[in-house]
Parts: structure tokens; sequence; C-alpha cells
């Protein structure tokens, strides 16, 4: 990035300048010229192209071609592409020239150093045929798109440390440096011209608060090499001259895309003149590097999962045996948060939710964790933060939170195009809705969910992996298909058969009969106005995510009425563990027809011709009954996604 610096040529004695490899010096001639001048030539050593611009409309010419009349509109532009050797190695000189004489009137002389000055990282310029287009100022998204890209450092690489990484000033371990971003200054020119000029590296006030950068000062197998040398209280850095011609930084991401923060992070660095000691330094140049904070990201149900957790208490014995077999199946980790830990907290699914973060050099896991501190509060920092294992949170500052906070509540479909809704009624927290909006790659679409006593969208709403169409199907809740099924059997004669029948054990809850259900003016009243509520939902993700009927499966639910609000009638279908073609379904206990309970039926033939495998797990007592099923009761790390977020155009 050049200064638009001028240099102004005397004929009292000659001049000297620093420029900088491939970009442009105006020589200003006109503050001396000779009384009579009325041409005026200009030429310079090999190393040193001058061109004269007449006009902004004829472009520039080169300057040795003629002579040139003195007008007040010509410019002088030279450049040098070359780094000098020594000292003014390079100069240009300019003869003043009258009609009325065959010799020049006097002569003007500028030495010039040219210096190679530029602060590189990875551009990320993958499939770009020509990088040195690239401007290095702009961040540009998409698939030719192109800038630097800069992670949170929030995973804890030293396990003797009780902090994320990025909470001190400090490298702890090498394995740290691993997550930060490589920045190089290259300089190349006389080391004399150093003795009166100066490098500095800086940044903004309000960038330094968004990202540290750290000076490989020594040996780079030693922590004690790296020197903190911008962030927070630091805004500047001048950089020592070495024998080398790199110097290499390591940039920490300190905070992801927010409120009031879109993620951009600049790096400057800047030649300073020092040579006169009657004038303050001056600038001659500087170059900039952008950055962009890689967006937390959300992974659907859909991809494949790699770690599945579940907390143990003190009624579910059966129920975490029945998660462990189903991750067995599915080849995944299974992490069993214990009593002593959970203190009787099951739901996992509502203290965290599981994403990760990206650059091209490196990708790992971060937790969410949500801001409802139940007696799971310190799990995820306690047993999830670690090595390759980043955590963040969001605390809404002197207002309280609610149900909707829980991240039960905070579901994300597979990649579709998003244009984002908000709806009335209790809300998600402040922080948390700026947070997700910020990340911009996966723009939240605000569902309607004040009709749910718990108010989660995964109450109603789940997907699952399709080997066809769009590659997943939505899952909704839909009283009326588990009317339409009741009626169908109560037409073939089996109106008298019982949901709940098979439940054993303590659990008192009393039978009904399909006849019972279809004969009930209240229920059948309650779920018109749930089917209404969830229709609603369904033309809002339809547009929202671009969906067709096609792309939904109606999942048989009915639900009930407690203190005005909706809770499951029985074990709610669609609040399911998936885990890549294995389903983990809560039972439902629905009535038995010719041995086999007819909801798990229905629901096998929707979701088996998918290639999916259902297995009903009985969650009624330990979750059920507390107005929880299978998926909230356990949650799932996931892979990435397979495409790289900063090809997509936000």
């Amino acid at each position: 990035m050049s200064l638009q610096r001028i240099v102004r040529v005397s004929l009292e004695h000659p001049t000297s300048a620093v420029c900088v490899a491939g970009v442009e010096t105006l020589v200003d001639i006109y503050g001396s010229v000779p009384e009579g001048t009325e041409m005026f030539e200009v030429y310079g050593t090999p190393d040193v192209d001058v061109y004269i611009s007449p006009s902004m409309e004829r472009g520039r010419e080169p300057a040795d071609t003629r002579r040139w009349h003195c007008d007040a509109g010509l410019e002088i532009i030279v450049v040098m592409n070359s780094p000098s050797k020594d000292l003014n190695d390079g100069h240009v000189q300019i003869s003043y020239y009258s009609s009325r004489k065959p010799l020049p009137l006097a002569y003007a002389v500028l030495y010039l150093t040219c210096v190679d000055i530029a602060l590189d990282c990875d551009l990320n310029c993958e499939g770009r045929e020509n990088r040195s287009f690239v401007d290095k100022r702009q961040w540009v998204w998409g698939p030719r798109g192109y800038g630097a890209i800069l992670l949170v450092n929030c995973d804890r690489d030293d396990p003797a440390c009780d902090d994320q990484d990025n909470c001190d000033q400090r490298v702890r371990c090498l394995q740290d440096l691993e997550d930060m971003s490589v920045m190089v200054l290259r300089t190349q020119g006389p080391a004399a011209l150093f003795d009166d000029h100066r490098l500095v590296l800086h940044t903004s006030s309000y960038d330094a608060k968004r990202a540290r950068v750290f000076h490989a000062c020594g040996p780079e197998d030693s922590c004690e090499a790296y020197r903190h040398v911008l962030g927070q209280d630091k805004m500047s850095y001048e950089v020592p001259r070495s024998h080398g011609d790199e110097e290499r930084f390591f940039v920490e991401g300190l905070s992801f895309p927010d409120a009031g923060f879109t993620g951009l992070v600049s790096f400057h660095v800047t030649l300073l003149d020092d040579s006169n000691e009657d004038f303050s330094e001056s600038p001659i140049f500087t170059d900039t590097v952008v950055f962009r904070v890689a967006p937390w990201i959300m992974t659907p149900s859909t991809l494949p999962p790699l770690e599945v957790y579940v907390c143990r208490v003190k009624n579910n014995m059966c129920f975490v045996d029945a998660v462990a077999e189903l991750a067995r199946k599915a080849g995944c980790k299974l992490t069993i948060c214990p009593q002593a830990e959970n203190r009787n907290d099951r739901w996992i699914q509502d203290e965290m939710e599981l994403g990760y973060v990206q650059a091209p050099h490196k990708t790992f896991p971060v937790v969410f964790d949500s801001p409802r501190n139940g007696e799971l509060q310190d799990f995820p920092y306690k047993r999830i933060l670690g090595p390759d294992f980043g955590y963040v949170t969001r605390e809404p500052q002197g207002s309280s939170v609610c149900g909707l906070d829980s991240f039960g509540n905070l579901e994300v479909s597979p990649p579709v195009v998003a244009n984002g809704r908000e709806s009335s009624g209790r809300r998600v927290t402040q922080v948390v809705r700026d947070f997700l909006h910020a990340q911009r790659v996966q723009p939240p679409v605000e569902l309607f969910v004040d009709w749910l006593a718990v108010g989660h969208v995964d109450e109603f709403l789940s997907f699952v992996p399709a080997p066809d169409g769009k590659g997943f199907r939505m899952l909704l809740a839909s009283p009326g298909a588990c009317f339409k099924l009741f009626q169908e059997k109560r037409k073939w004669g089996h109106g008298r058969a019982l949901l709940f029948e098979g439940l054993v054990g303590n659990v008192r809850v009393n039978t009904i009969s399909i006849n019972q259900v279809l004969s009930n003016e209240n229920l059948i009243s309650y779920n018109k106005f749930v089917q209404s509520c969830i229709d609603w939902n369904r033309e809002v993700l339809k547009r929202e995510l671009g969906l067709t009927e096609q792309d939904i499966v109606d999942i048989p639910q009915l639900f009930k009425t407690e203190k005005r609000k909706a809770v499951a009638f029985f074990p709610d279908l669609v609040n399911m563990l998936v885990l890549g073609k294995y389903l983990g379904i809560p039972k439902p206990f629905g009535p038995i027809i010719n041995g086999r309970c007819c909801l798990e039926e229905k629901v096998r033939s929707l979701l088996e011709p998918l290639g999916l495998h259902c297995t009903f797990i009985d969650d009624f007592t330990p979750y059920h009954m507390l107005h929880g099923e299978v998926h909230c009761g356990t949650n799932v790390r996931r892979q990435p996604f397979p495409f790289k977020w900063w090809h997509m155009v936000p």
C-alpha cells in the first residue's frame, strides 16, 4: 500500500530518497525549476523505471523517449522493482532546457535506495491462477475468494494450565502454536538503511482486543522464544533488525465474531524515516494484511458421529446401557458424565452444543456452553475443554435466562440457503442470538416454540440422513398423522388396543385405548391447536430452508396440556438420537397390535426405507416423565462439514 510518497528534488544539492520495490514514487521537479526553463529531460539508471504521466486521459509513457514541456500537469513517476545492494545505488537525473540555449540550464539528481517490504500470510488462494492480483487488504468470500483466516485459540493444550490458551500473554507449549496463524515480515535492502529508518508492526486499539501476536525471537523449539508484541494493551511494536530477511509472527484470535465485531482484524507494517533530526519521523510505506476470525460452526445430526455424551444418574442405568450399545454399533466413542459430576442433572443436550472452528491449517471442535447453568454447568469447561478441544460461552448481563436458552432449543439443519426469521413470544437471550447471527455461515431461523411447556425445537423437529433428494429428511411431530393412524387401527377392529400397556416397574400411568383417545374431545381439540403451531413452523422452515413436502416426514405424535402449555402425551418420537444410520428413538409404548407396537411399526415404515435402523429406547421414567427424551439426555460430537466455510457466500 503506497502512502502517495512525493519526493522534491533540489538544484542546490543531490536529493536522496527511499522507495519500496514495485511501489510508485512521485517526483516533484517544480519547486526548483531554473529561470527560463521550457523543457526537461529525465533519465534513470538501468534499475530505475521512469514514466511521465501527461494527463489522466493519456495514461503514462516512458520518460526517456523525448524532451518534455514544463507543464504543471505533468507527473514524473519512478519505480524500482528490485531491492538495492547499497545505499543510493540507483539515481534519476533531470536536465532543464531553454529553447534559446543548446546546453542544459541546470541538473537535479535524485539518489534512490530500494527496499522490499512485505507482510505476508496464507491468503488461502486455492483455485486462483494468479495470486499476484490478490489484495491483502480485502477479505473475499466464495470459491474464488481469498483472505487469511484466524482461529480463536480457545482450547487448552497444556494440561497443567487452568485457563484457555488465549487467556494469557504466553506460549505455554509448542502445540499451542499449531492453533495460530503464521504472519511473515520479509525485508530486503541494505542493512545500513535501518540506521535511520524503523519498521513498526501495528494495529488499532479495537483490533488489539480481538487478536494477539507473538514474535519468534529465538529458536522456535523453545516456548521462551515467543514474545508477546501486539494485542490488548499493545498496539505497536518496533521490529528489531536481525541478520535474516524474515521475521515470523504467530497470531491467535481472542474473540469470536459477535455483536459489534464483524470478525475482521487488520495488521500493518510501516517503514518510518527517522533520518531528519529536525522533524518527526515520517511514514514511507505501509503494508497491510486482513484476517477473518473463523466462525463457530454447528454440526447437524446428518453428519457422521464421532463421540456420544450421556449422564449417569440414579435411575437411568438401562438407558445408558442402551445408548452405549447404539454408540458401539455406530462406531462412536462414548463419554459418560458420572453422577458425582452431574449432580443428577441429566440434560446434557441442554447444557452444551458441540461445533468446531476451521482454518486451512487446523480444525478442532469447540463446545458452546449454554447460559442455563444447571448442575452440569462445570462439565463443559472442566471435562471437555482440553488439547484441541475449545470452549466458548455467552452469559447475559443483568438479565435472567429462561428454558429457551437451553441448547435443546438450538438445532442446525443440513446445508441449505437460509435467510433468517424472527418470531414473537419467549426468545433466546440476546447475547446468544447476537453470537449466532454474527457467525454468518449458518443464519438462524427463529421458530415459534412458545406453545411448548419446555419450549425447545427438538420437541417437534429433527433431521435424519437420506440417500436421495437433498441428502436428508426433516422429521416433524404430527398429531394429524397420529390420529389418522389410530383411526385406521380402529377401522380394522383394534380400537380397544391400549397405550402404556407395556410399562413395567414403579411407573404409575393409566392405560388408555385407541377408542378412548379418539373420543376425547379435549385431547382432539388441543392437538388441533398443536398441529396449527407445528404447521406454522413447517411453512417457515419450507420457505427459509428451501424445502418441499418431499423433504418432510410426518411422525405420529400426540401432545397434552400442562399449565396451558404442550407436553408429549407419549414419549416424543422425533426427540431421537441420530448416529449415522442408527437411530435411538424414544420407546412410545403405543397400542400393541398383532404383538407389535403400532407406533413403532409406523415409524419403521417411514424411516427404514431410507436405509435407517430404528432402535427404540425406554426413556419413560428417567426422561419422559420429566418432560424430556432421548435427544435431551444425550449429545454428539460430529465430523465437520466436508466443504470449507470460506467457500460459501453469506
